[in-house]
Parts: C-alpha cells; sequence; structure tokens
C-alpha cells in the first residue's frame, strides 16, 4: 500500500485572502479555484506526476464558516532563500501576518508568527547564501550556532 502527500488542506473563513498570502511567501501561484476553495503550488500536479514519485504538496485554502479556536496541531515552517531571517519577517509583517507567542521561549534561532487568520508558522533560519544575507545589512549567525534546521516544538 502506498500513497502520496498531494495537498495541506486548511480550513479557513476566506480563501483567496490565505491563497494570496501564501502565494506571496512561497513564490507559488493559484493553480485551482472554486467556490469556497484556492488551491495554490509550486506546479500544476498531474496523475502520471504524482503516481511516478513525490511530488511537492499544494496547499488548498477551503473555507468555512467557523473560526480558528485553538492552537493549530499542524503549522508550516519556512526558512528564507534570499536574505536574512529577520528581513524575511519584516516582509511577512507588511503582507499581514503577525508575531505571536506560543510559549517558545525568547532564545530560540526561530519565529513564531501567525497568517492573517491566525494560523501559525514558523520562520526559520536562512538558507541565503552568506554574501545575499550580508549584502542586506543583517549579521548572519556563525554556522555552529545555527545548527540543523530546527524542529520547533510548541
Amino acid at each position: 500500500m502506498t500513497s502520496r502527500f498531494t495537498d495541506l488542506a486548511v480550513d479557513c473563513r476566506d480563501p483567496e485572502r490565505l491563497a494570496a498570502f501564501w502565494c506571496e511567501v512561497l513564490d507559488f501561484k493559484v493553480i485551482d479555484r472554486s467556490e469556497g476553495k484556492a488551491e495554490i503550488g509550486s506546479w500544476v500536479p498531474t496523475i502520471e506526476d504524482v503516481r511516478a514519485r513525490q511530488m511537492p504538496p499544494t496547499l488548498l485554502f477551503i473555507q468555512v464558516p467557523e473560526g480558528r479556536a485553538v492552537k493549530n496541531r499542524l503549522h508550516l515552517d519556512v526558512s528564507p532563500i534570499d536574505g536574512s531571517t529577520e528581513d524575511e519577517v519584516t516582509g511577512l509583517l507588511g503582507l499581514g501576518a503577525t508575531r505571536t507567542d506560543v510559549g517558545q521561549g525568547p532564545d530560540r534561532n526561530w519565529v513564531v508568527m501567525a497568517d492573517p487568520e491566525g494560523n501559525e508558522f514558523c520562520v526559520l533560519r536562512t538558507l541565503a547564501p552568506q554574501n545575499q544575507v550580508l549584502s542586506s545589512g543583517r549579521e548572519r549567525a556563525p554556522a555552529d550556532e545555527c545548527g540543523p534546521l530546527p524542529c520547533p516544538r510548541f
């Protein structure tokens, strides 16, 4: 028995708003939309491609009448690829994200944020080449302080 991880469904009030937000964050495109739904991804999935190999999943935003009531049990982690973590956080704040505290503590090398509907996600350390990060005016932490990509737990 084999299955593929094809999409991550997110219940929300405004699928178009969240699709637009996450398209900006991830450089995705809207690949399908219908009444109360918007699907975004980095590619347009075909049955043949999905059967052949695991491909990057899409995000599917589905309109529901109720709002988010409790902390997410699943969240996305994003890693900047063309600037520092702080530059990414600043850009995300400009798109409508907010910083949020879920008890992670102050001494973390990631930042917990929430999208425009309050869904938590983490901005991890940058993956940008060192010369790109330094050109942004921000200091890059020494590699031994960053370690491997963390798996934030909160």
